[in-house]
């Protein structure tokens, strides 16, 4: 048999899939697999900056990108 990955956007679909696993039509092999977060959201607000600390960062990245506008 093959296996799929389905993502369930609605509760009655998830009942439907548990319905088919009761009649042996299909197998649930796992019934919780949490999406993968975006990277901004998993980070933002990881680094717990003061406001001093964010403005200095800030100011290092745009040092930073300038950079890479010089000429050498």
């Amino acid at each position: 048999m093959d296996t799929i990955l389905l993502e369930i956007t609605n509760e009655k679909a998830y009942k439907l899939i548990q319905d088919l696993e009761a009649l042996d039509i299909v197998k649930i092999l796992e019934k919780s697999i949490k999406p993968k977060e975006s990277l901004s959201k998993r980070f933002a607000g990881s680094l717990n900056l003061t406001d001093q600390q964010y403005e200095e960062f800030q100011q290092h990245v745009i040092d930073s990108r300038n950079e890479w506008e010089r000429d050498i």
